[in-house]
């Protein structure tokens, strides 16, 4: 666990919604609007079969000959874990796999597990979890490790940050965390997990603008996954815990957590229904992040094809469908060449806005 008291950054945006919504202020109560449904998929096995049916030659051209490593930038129980291990069952399903492991490599912010997955260069058989953390790690100096130095696969969803306490904390709504540390900035203790500047890190810079202070001044824990840290928070080690949408569900399924508010533009489905967003609060502080897989680099046009239609099969799937409301997150799904392309730009942005919060210092000329 790594402690900072001082390296909150601001609320850049890692989603193509929201990059100018860095700013966070208090404004009138938006109506709500209604979630939209989940589309209905077709049955599994027969999305999978027809999908890689219908690809194109140069993916045929490569297959898995050898167990395929899903390598998590985190611990158990955080948000990368559950993405990687849905990934895994439903990939399993899919004809023409030996076999598929998840293998947790947490540390350095994620470094570890990219700097294990760039040691298989050309290896299409290795591929790792990935968020904003692959960009912010770089712009702040944690690692000098780059998407650059690997193959970007997809990404494959979006998600929310949600703010929430343990079930016996005194505070009710997220308006009382914004009155407390305008009051007092060190008065409350964030949590989150895993890297400074990350999607978690952005929010609570959201919510210190919202307040009127310096994000720097706010108090955070940085912990090594969410799992670890949300144990934190339940056990009252940290006062409010910001972290992802599907961290909060399960907590509040089983009364342990109260939701403070959600970063998304209107109620979330799937049983966030009842959690307020920041927005219906008066805080803007809308922001979402997204998750995908990065591989080695040196993969050939055939291996990226591969799992170009690998994953882009699996996300037609009604399973998937279901995932994502289990999960509470959103589809967002964006391939190999997108991706490299989204990535570039998300860069560029996230570097101006943690520049704008003094994070980091720009370069001189």
């Amino acid at each position: 666990m790594i402690q900072s008291s001082s390296c909150t950054p601001s609320p850049a945006c890692g989603g193509r919604l929201g990059w100018g919504l860095w700013a966070a202020k208090i404004l009138p109560p938006p109506q709500p609007s209604p979630a939209p449904r989940a589309r209905e998929g077709a049955l599994y096995a027969c999305a999978i079969a027809a999908a890689l049916a219908a690809g194109h030659a140069a993916a045929q051209e490569w297959k898995p000959s050898k167990n395929v490593e899903i390598v998590v930038n985190s611990g158990a129980g955080g948000a990368a874990d559950r993405s990687a291990r849905v990934v895994q069952r439903l990939l399993g399903k899919v004809p023409g796999f030996s076999s598929i492991t998840v293998v947790n490599k947490p540390g350095g912010a994620g470094t570890v597990a990219f700097t294990y997955v760039s040691q298989h260069a050309g290896d299409a058989h290795y591929f790792c979890t990935m968020g904003t953390s692959i960009l912010t790690n770089e712009i702040v100096g944690t690692s000098k490790l780059s998407y650059r130095d690997l193959t970007p696969l997809n990404i494959l969803m979006r998600e929310y940050v949600v703010a929430w306490v343990r079930a016996e904390s005194p505070i009710a709504t997220a308006r009382e965390v914004i009155a407390r540390i305008r009051k007092d900035p060190s008065s409350l203790t964030f949590g989150f997990a895993t890297a400074p500047g990350n999607q978690n890190h952005i929010v609570i810079g959201m919510l210190a603008k919202a307040a009127g202070v310096d994000p720097k001044a706010v108090k955070t824990v940085i912990f090594s996954s969410g799992g670890v840290g949300m144990t934190a928070a339940l056990g009252g080690h940290v006062d409010v815990w910001v972290g992802t949408s599907g961290g909060a569900l399960q907590h509040q399924r089983t009364g342990k957590a109260r939701v403070l508010g959600v970063s998304a533009a209107r109620r979330m489905e799937g049983g966030l229904e009842t959690a307020p967003t920041f927005r219906e609060q008066g805080i803007e502080a809308e922001y979402f992040a997204w998750r995908g897989f990065v591989a080695p680099k040196g993969l050939t046009a055939a291996q990226t094809a591969f799992w170009d239609q690998a994953f882009a099969s699996i996300i037609k799937t009604d399973e998937w469908k279901k995932d994502l409301v289990v999960n509470a997150w959103a589809e967002d799904f964006t391939g190999a060449v997108e991706t490299r392309k989204r990535l570039d730009s998300e860069h560029e942005l996230l570097t101006e806005r943690l520049i704008e919060l003094g994070l980091v210092t720009r370069p001189r000329r």
